[in-house]
């Protein structure tokens, strides 16, 4: 799907919804290399005939290379099926460094692949994998999956704070702080006070090492948790760790009077 520019923040984006700042985008695109008007489903462009998928103003070795790298995205997208799909003898042959058993040696997943599931679901599917990943220090898995989390937010049909709040925790892990600051910025937007837009603010500062920012994210934090958690919000309810963890230090950091 090519890119076109958010209505709302001005930013490159593709689906449904802006990875910057969650704004709806129209289901009708643009062409990226003759800018006529492409239906949202559609692969090629029925003026030009450019693939959806190529962006605009590359060269022709650009092109190649493009390809190429799209064979690449291809194989890793066949691997995050297995991977994800909870394949226990595909996880056992990667781990000893053996290629992955034929499809007639692999009993058959436990649980449905990626094709199968629905945006949401493979975007909350792609998004743990991606956590279990950076918790255990597997990098280069956190580089794969990534971009095919952030492909799934874009395809979401609606999007709410907790689906919001994912999107930032993979834009911090792969060094996007831009995207998840204004992803941050949304969710306040929609809930004035909600405190993961206050975490993503935080976890940017510490990441940058601005003391200032921290403070003032800390005191937003203590100002607004006892009221936010009141609400029972339920995303909440699934991020209490993290919600814990950011109250500890916020309280450790205030002054003492």
């Amino acid at each position: 799907m090519s890119n076109v520019q958010c209505p709302s923040c001005g930013a490159q984006a593709s689906g449904r919804f802006c990875r910057q700042c969650g704004a709806g985008l129209s289901a009708e695109q643009r062409c990226a290399r003759c800018g006529a008007s492409r239906p949202d489903s559609a692969r090629y462009c029925p003026s030009c005939g450019a693939s959806s998928t190529a962006p605009a103003g590359l060269t022709g070795n650009e092109r190649l290379r493009w390809f190429a790298a799209g064979g690449i995205v291809v194989a890793l997208a066949a691997f995050g099926v297995l991977v994800l799909s909870g394949d226990p003898s595909f996880n056992t042959a990667a781990q000893q460094g053996g290629a992955s058993p034929s499809p007639a040696q692999t009993p058959a997943p436990d649980m449905p692949d990626l094709a199968s599931m629905t945006p949401r679901e493979r975007f909350d599917r792609l998004f743990n994998r991606i956590m279990r990943s950076s918790e255990t220090g597997d990098e280069a898995s956190v580089g794969t999956f990534a971009p095919m989390a952030l492909q799934a937010y874009g395809m979401l049909d609606t999007v709410d704070a907790d689906a919001r709040y994912h999107a930032a925790l993979i834009m911090l892990h792969t060094g996007d702080m831009g995207g998840a600051r204004a992803l941050a910025d949304t969710i306040s937007k929609q809930d004035p006070g909600h405190l993961f837009a206050t975490v993503v603010r935080g976890t940017i500062a510490r990441f940058q090492q601005d003391q200032k920012a921290l403070n003032a994210a800390y005191g937003e934090f203590l100002k607004n948790y006892d009221r936010e958690t009141a609400v029972g919000r339920q995303e909440y309810g699934e991020h209490p760790r993290a919600l814990q963890d950011f109250l500890e230090a916020a309280r450790a950091a205030k002054p003492k009077s």
